[in-house]
């Protein structure tokens, strides 16, 4: 393992962020819990904040520079997942879920706020796992949601489940091809709806009812899609 000479001197720790901001992780302790070092280095990369002393996660204008950088909220102080400004920004900046959608670590309250949702799951779909459960059973969030993430539809109450337009939303924009798995039973029967989805993908035939694998036109429209399907045809239709 490679050793690291700790940084001790503010003006060299200084000069170091400005080309390289995770040369804070090397910083001494007094330099990490050193406002204007901290804040140059979260200007740089917002990600280096988990660095920062815990003082300085919970300096209001410090996580707001992380945070519009791209600096993970989970690291910032508690007491800020329930300032709703510093959550939007988070939520609006965040370029990747690597360390989790910014609305998991949001108050209560705000994951119950149906503007700060809808913002996080138009960012990123699969951020309704983290909203309340009355928003998981808000059409319109959910339909965002899987606009953007089809396999989202898992976190979404059981009545947008049987909700085909919802369902079918949701197939379209599944790049996993997981979304159909989670519609309810009765979409999974419903003839109307999984011919629309099996135009899409063809691997829903899987999941639907016995009586639909054994459909002429379903499975041949699954089959058009993805050859593959036919095995999980009806035995009959198999031959």
């Amino acid at each position: 393992m490679t050793d690291y000479k700790i940084i001790t001197d503010r003006e060299e720790i200084l000069k170091a962020i400005k080309y390289n901001p995770d040369k804070l992780a090397i910083a001494s302790e007094t330099l990490r819990d050193d406002r204007e070092v901290v804040f140059n280095a979260v200007k740089e990369g917002g990600y280096t904040f988990k660095y920062a002393s815990d003082t300085l996660k919970a300096d209001r204008e410090v996580v707001l520079e992380a945070v519009r950088n791209d600096g993970a909220l989970k690291y910032a102080d508690e007491s800020l997942w329930a300032d709703r400004e510093v959550v939007l920004e988070a939520i609006r900046n965040e370029i990747g879920p690597a360390l989790g959608p910014a609305l998991e670590y949001a108050s209560d309250s705000l994951k119950a706020d149906r503007e700060v949702v809808l913002e996080a799951v138009r960012r990123y779909g699969n951020a309704l796992e983290y909203a309340s459960d009355p928003l998981k059973a808000d059409r319109e969030v959910v339909l965002e949601a899987v606009r953007h993430m089809g396999y989202a539809l898992q976190y979404a109450d059981d009545s947008l489940k049987d909700d085909g337009e919802v369902v079918l939303e949701a197939v379209r924009n599944d790049s996993t091809h997981l979304a159909f798995e989670y519609a309810s039973e009765s979409i999974k029967d419903d003839r109307e709806v999984v011919l629309e989805a099996a135009k899409i993908w063809g691997g829903v035939l899987q999941h639907v009812s016995d009586t639909l694998k054994a459909d002429r036109e379903v499975v041949l429209e699954a089959v058009k899609k993805n050859a593959w399907v036919l095995r999980c045809a009806s035995e009959e239709l198999q031959i």
